[in-house]
């Protein structure tokens, strides 16, 4: 470890020295989203009040226990161990952000909603995205809300075998634009941030082969040292405040519930997509 006394959030007082026996924690339950994926990592050398960068090149020299994947000519950190966690950490690394993609396949492991507050909303996001649960179990599916360790909320419905992302992406369209009709005061799925309105933004686009999400339990590079943390529905319709969940409190977190994600069942979407005449599309 170099610089352990480093202050990387300065706010919540923790050093690297703190963080990388956070990660220790974190890593039976970070890994697992890790693993398999190209890895993006956000990092501050500096801490959070300096200045970040996006790695997804692997850093050079690499230690013999790293692994790498290569993809559209980017060598990727394969992000599978405790001792690369911990490499990457030492480096400043505070945000791993895998892949949707899988490393040798094409199908999507899950559909990714990502709902995103207009500036002012941000209280009212657990609120707007219960609308999301309701609809969505309305259709028999089971999903996962998790924080995105800053503003916004994801829905992760993790799904059976074979579901191409151009499925996904005319899935997510269909849902959007559900939702933008029903309740056309809450939601929009407007990309400009000057058309949004105020309105909850329903990002279906961003889930495509070759790019990345927040990790399930990635710590985030914000002042509080918030991380991405799966929640219940209860929690979300409980109204929730994103910034309880941060490296503090995630340990006693985890050993009263566990990884909520990793028991969620997997989803069938052949009958929706038959619905919205996408079941043979690639």
């Amino acid at each position: 470890m170099t610089h352990p006394d480093k202050i990387l959030w300065p706010l919540a007082g923790i050093r690297k020295a703190d963080y990388l026996r956070a990660l220790v924690e974190l890593a039976p339950y970070l890994i697992p989203y890790c693993r398999d994926r190209y890895l993006t990592t956000i990092r501050y050398p500096g801490g959070v009040e300096e200045k970040h960068f996006y790695q997804k090149n692997a850093p050079s020299p690499l230690p013999e226990f790293v692994s790498t994947a290569e993809y559209n000519g980017v060598r990727y950190v394969h992000l599978d161990s405790l001792p690369t966690l911990l490499w990457l950490g030492n480096l400043g690394a505070l945000e791993f952000h895998p892949s949707f993609d899988r490393i040798g396949r094409s199908d999507a492991a899950e559909w990714v909603l990502d709902i995103d507050p207009s500036e002012g909303r941000e209280a009212g996001v657990m609120e707007a995205v219960s609308r999301i649960g309701d609809t969505l179990e309305g259709l028999g599916l089971s999903s996962v809300p998790k924080t995105s360790g800053a503003d916004g909320v994801q829905i992760l419905i993790p799904l059976t075998e074979g579901y191409s992302f151009g499925q996904l992406h005319r899935l997510g369209g269909f849902m959007g634009h559900y939702l933008e009709d029903k309740y056309p005061k809450l939601f929009t799925t407007e990309r400009r941030l000057k058309d949004r309105q105020g309105r909850y933004y329903v990002d279906y686009v961003q889930q495509a082969a070759g790019k990345s999400l927040a990790a399930p339990y990635t710590p985030r590079g914000r002042k509080e040292a918030t991380i991405s943390t799966p929640l219940t529905w209860e929690e979300v319709r409980g109204g929730a405040d994103p910034r309880a969940f941060h490296l503090g409190s995630i340990g006693a977190r985890l050993a009263e519930k566990g990884d909520l994600l990793a028991g969620a069942p997997r989803q069938n979407l052949d009958a929706i997509l038959k619905f919205i005449g996408a079941a043979s599309e690639s």
